[in-house]
């Protein structure tokens, strides 16, 4: 389904940036008693903006929608995950000065089970926390996952 966010804008530093209102995507963890903390990562499409990369799932904003509609909103449609079995805890915003990329933070008590939905996601996976950076991330979120992993 195409919402009205669709669409390339570019930031006021000259980077293009997919989301006419801006972008969000779900950071959600998972946190095994006496186990490694895991994070649910997508393997994008090729053919997408920066694809054959491991990200959130995530995508453009509405404009009718807050961060938090819009990342749960992508979450289900990218990998089917239950938004009944997760709580969300917070967001961190990276400004691109007119454009921004919210991510929302949730946890989960186990690790969901998910599936790639749509032709957007080579697969999903849950990652180990610290595992993470060893993966050809995509940059956005590579230069993020400094700040969100200490969250």
């Amino acid at each position: 389904m195409r919402g009205d966010g669709d669409g390339w804008v570019v930031c006021s530093a000259g980077h293009r940036h997919w989301g006419r209102y801006g972008a969000a995507g779900l950071l959600l963890r998972h946190s095994p008693p006496g186990g490694s903390p895991a994070i649910l990562l997508q393997h994008r499409a090729a053919w997408s903006h920066h694809g054959d990369t491991w990200g959130l799932p995530g995508g453009a904003r509405d404009s009718h929608e807050s961060a938090e509609q819009a990342a749960l909103r992508e979450a289900v449609e990218e990998s089917g995950v239950d938004l009944a079995r997760l709580d969300v805890t917070g967001e961190w915003v990276d400004e691109h000065g007119g454009w921004s990329y919210t991510t929302v933070l949730a946890i989960a008590a186990e690790q969901l089970a998910v599936h790639a939905v749509t032709m957007e996601s080579i697969a999903l996976r849950w990652v180990a926390e610290h595992e993470v950076s060893d993966l050809p991330l995509h940059p956005g979120f590579a230069a993020s996952w400094p700040q969100l992993s200490a969250l």
